[in-house]
């Protein structure tokens, strides 16, 4: 529906004047993911600040009728983040704040705005980090990865998004504020938090996330292999799996995908090889050599 200009003014009050994109130069900004094949142009682009805000700003969008949108980075490739019937896109893009850290109990409470790979660095001083590290990790923020359930070529190892979430505050539907799950593995109620990762933004917003955080390996050891068919390189994954060596990564390209890594990256790979194999592997020291050895 058209906002009038007392409705803009209602979304100002409440998000100052900063937090609302009325223009349409600025939402065109917000028509469109990364997939860019879908394009709907939202009503009004909000961007608060604060639990607080998106629930009173989710109260007046559900008074009015209004869809919302939750928006991170918009670097997903599904079109998850556009406002397909209109209505208010919410970017998350001003709630990137690091809100507390525990480094004595592994976890930290984040907003979602935050880029992933921030975390990280944020971290690296405490040597902690945050596992799921998808390929947009540059870019894509924790709640968008937390909405998606986002893996990344760790995930191997360390699991995806699912696995490294202890709790999250959420703004339902109506504007209702809940926290699910806790500060801790074994929270005594239902794991509801586990059904909202993944959800997309269906079934409410995350709006302070709790992850849960790891010691950073004390070495790293990558290797490269390269095969002449692509199902020598299939067996060789098989039989590293069988051994019960559980690499950190492992990924394979095959010949046509190492020659268009090669085109744009010109990383010195064997262009004649029908696959690569890439293994890395991480722990104390004195466990590579041997994981390496087999």
């Amino acid at each position: 529906m058209p906002l009038s200009a007392s409705h803009l003014d209602e979304l100002r009050a409440l998000l100052g004047e900063d937090g609302v994109l009325a223009s349409q130069a600025a939402r065109f900004t917000y028509e469109a993911d990364a997939l860019a094949l879908e394009k709907h142009l939202p009503d009004v682009v909000a961007l608060p600040r604060s639990s607080d805000e998106v629930a009173a700003l989710v109260r007046w969008a559900h008074g009015l009728g209004l869809p919302v949108t939750p928006r991170g980075a918009g670097t997903g490739l599904a079109g998850g983040a556009t406002a397909e019937r209109g209505g208010v896109v919410l970017s998350v893009n001003r709630m990137d704040r690091v809100l507390r850290v525990e480094p004595d109990r592994l976890f930290a409470w984040v907003q979602p705005g935050l880029v992933n790979l921030w975390l990280s660095q944020q971290l690296a001083p405490q040597g902690l980090y945050y596992a799921p590290d998808p390929a947009s990790q540059q870019v894509s923020t924790v709640g968008g990865n937390v909405a998606t359930n986002a893996g990344g070529p760790h995930c191997l190892k360390y699991g995806v998004t699912l696995n490294h979430i202890l709790g999250v505050v959420v703004v339902l539907y109506d504007g209702t504020v809940v926290t699910l799950g806790g500060e801790s593995c074994d929270a005594p109620d239902y794991d509801l938090a586990s059904v909202l990762i993944g959800s997309e933004g269906t079934l409410g917003i995350a709006t302070e996330i709790c992850v849960r955080l790891l010691p950073r390996p004390e070495a790293v050891k990558t290797m490269l292999f390269d095969f002449t068919t692509v199902a020598a390189a299939c067996k060789t994954v098989s039989a590293v799996i069988a051994g019960g060596i559980v690499p950190a990564a492992m990924e394979i390209m095959d010949q046509h995908t190492v020659g268009l890594v090669e085109d744009w990256l010109h990383l010195g790979l064997k262009r004649d090889a029908a696959a690569v194999l890439l293994i890395e592997v991480d722990g104390p020291a004195v466990s590579l050599e041997p994981q390496v050895a087999a």
